[in-house]
């Protein structure tokens, strides 16, 4: 199994400027009370939560091939294969862990969950590939895995999406103001590196991308050393999300949309580059700045981005929504 998203290889920085500032001053401040999070916020503790406290899609994650290696691929590996067994073209898709994502590294996964008996029959590279897999699991003693063995055409624990999905890796570095999140349609497959929100829109994907919730995120959200570690227990299905008027939906929709206009406007660059506080595009940071101040009007607040007042009304809004249940 791909374990080599599991840290994009972020370093400790400050996570919430894109430019250089000045060095601090010193503030007082007269907190009425710290609570568990060292925020001046309600008293309240985030517990793992198996759904979400809102109306929102669900949020999962990708497949665990548990194959040995022998369905994932680099693009010359593929070449490869495909040299010795072309028909077998149609069974490979993108695959995509939390490394590939951020770094634009391309890889393929073989997936002959739908490959017939006939099928196979032709195509015997792949029939090596299945009984090398049958063979790893059985190897074995893990109840789960031995099961599997089974249906070596599948993947050991397999998450496959039909529609689209916006995908959020589960590790990132600390320096990013914001999670690089991204949409991936049904014929990219992920690993269990990767969270997929299947079926959510453009205005799921605003809000997700905004400061409200990468602010919640930074508060909430494990570490792996020291780089971000979503959850979706933790931090999406305890995360409140704003009740919009339709004329603020829209105007998320239509920032969320300037977001993706600013990336496409620099091709080549990876989602790593793009949010590298040192080198992120102006275009882009004054597109998600735009983000920000729509999502934060959708709250019916007027913060102008104070992280300290968007964690503590996040926190008196999950606290009252808690509190209903």
């Amino acid at each position: 199994m791909d374990r080599r998203g599991a840290d994009d290889g972020g370093h400790a920085g400050d996570p919430f400027a894109g430019v250089r500032l000045p060095a601090a001053k010193i503030q007082q401040q007269h907190p009425r009370s710290i609570n568990a999070y060292l925020a001046d916020a309600p008293s309240v503790f985030v517990w793992n939560r198996s759904k979400p406290l809102c109306d929102v899609p669900k949020i999962g994650i990708g497949s665990q091939p548990i194959d040995g290696g022998n369905y994932l691929f680099t693009e010359l590996e593929k070449e490869g294969f495909l040299a010795s067994e072309p028909t077998a073209a149609r069974f490979f898709h993108p695959w995509l862990g939390s490394r590939e994502f951020l770094h634009g590294e391309t890889r393929w996964c073989l997936w002959l969950g739908n490959a017939s008996v006939s099928d196979m029959a032709a195509m015997p590279c792949c029939q090596e590939r299945a009984n090398a897999v049958r063979d790893y699991r059985l190897s074995s003693k893990r109840r789960q895995t031995l099961k599997a063995a089974e249906s070596p055409q599948h993947f050991g624990t397999e998450i496959i999406v039909k529609g689209s999905s916006v995908l959020v890796p589960k590790v990132s570095s600390e320096r990013r103001r914001y999670i690089p999140l991204g949409f991936i349609g049904p014929e990219t497959f992920c690993s269990d590196l990767v969270f997929l929100i299947p079926d959510a829109t453009l205005y799921h994907f605003g809000v997700l991308h905004s400061q409200f919730h990468n602010a919640w995120m930074r508060t909430v959200a494990g570490r792996l050393k020291s780089d971000y570690r979503y959850s979706g227990g933790i931090v999406y299905n305890n995360f409140i999300w704003p009740d919009p008027t339709p004329e603020q939906r829209a105007a998320i929709e239509s920032c969320a949309q300037g977001v993706l206009n600013a990336r496409e406007a620099h091709p080549g660059a990876t989602l790593a580059d793009l949010y590298d506080p040192d080198k992120m595009p102006t275009d882009l940071l004054s597109a998600h700045k735009e983000l920000d101040a729509a999502v934060e009007a959708a709250y019916d607040v007027d913060f102008n981005g104070d992280e300290e007042k968007i964690v503590a009304h996040l926190f008196k809004l999950y606290a009252e929504k808690a509190g209903e249940l």
